[in-house]
Parts: structure tokens; sequence; C-alpha cells
């Protein structure tokens, strides 16, 4: 009985292991994968401008919530921290998600076509004064539709690659 007991406790530990093995393992290839845009204008990732080009984005390996986002020549690059958000059900490509506000990009959410959930990166102060500003406007220009072009707000996605 004690044989039998031990054997089977013995299998349940082993199919634990692989388990989280297993799991370690698909973790690891998710996050040493790099999603890469080509980016065709200027964008701000929390303070830092960066120029229009291609980037590549990925996660720090020490820390899975924050976002290393890289130039395609290594010379720029800018780290941002980020947290879950859940996907569009009829969206599965990876992409890079900008907010627009005016002629202003910021660098919103990155989305790798794979996994389930996207990681939206936390708003600088720079970018939240802005988005209130825009409402303020937006609220204003419904008297003075001239001025709308200028002061729009937008989502924009750009297409991206899993590599």
């Amino acid at each position: 009985m004690k044989k039998e007991l031990l054997k089977g406790f013995t299998m349940l530990m082993l199919i634990v292991v692989l388990a989280l093995a297993t799991a370690v393992a698909s973790a690891n290839a998710q996050s040493s994968a790099k999603i890469v845009a080509d980016i065709p204008f200027e964008f701000s990732v929390g303070y830092k401008a960066l120029l229009a080009g291609e980037y590549s984005v990925k996660t720090v390996p020490t820390s899975g919530n924050a976002l290393m986002i890289q130039s395609a020549d290594g010379n720029t690059s800018a780290l941002r921290l980020s947290q879950e958000t859940g996907r569009m059900k009829d969206k599965t490509h990876a992409r890079l998600v900008f907010h627009r506000y005016g002629e202003r990009y910021f660098l919103a959410e990155v989305w790798n076509g794979v996994d389930r959930t996207g990681r939206q990166l936390l708003k600088s102060q720079e970018e939240s004064a802005i988005e209130r500003e825009f409402a303020s406007i937006s609220a204003a220009s419904i008297s003075a539709p001239s001025e709308t072009a200028k002061n729009t707000y937008e989502t924009v996605e750009v297409l991206a690659a899993l590599r």
C-alpha cells in the first residue's frame, strides 16, 4: 500500500514539474519574440520623442511589465512600463496602436497577434495633459468646426510582424 501511494505521489510530482517546465519554456519563448514595425511618423514613448523609422518592441526579461522600444539601427531606445489589456475580438494581427492628438503621436498599445492579451503603455504626464487639453478643445470646437481638423484625437494602428 505504501509503495503504491509513494509511486502515485512520485508520478504526480513528475507531472507537475513537467507542466511547470513547459509553462516556463513557453513564457520565455514569447518574451524573447520581438514585434517589428515601420512607423511612418515621429512619436513619443513616455517623455522620449522617437523619429519615424523601423522599430522593434520586446518585453524586458527581468521585468514582465516593461517594454523596450528600439530603433532598427540600435541607436535610439525607450523603456516604458505597461499593463495587460484585453484583446478586441476582431483583431488578431500584430500591431502597434498610437493615440494621435493633432500632429502628436503617443505609443499606447502593443499586440503580438498571438497572445490573447496585449500590452498597454502607461500614459505620461505629457500625454495626459494633452488629452485634457483636447477634451476641452473638442467641447469648444462644436461652435467652431474649422478648427476641428487641427484639434482631432484618433487612434492609429500600424501593422507589425512578430520575429
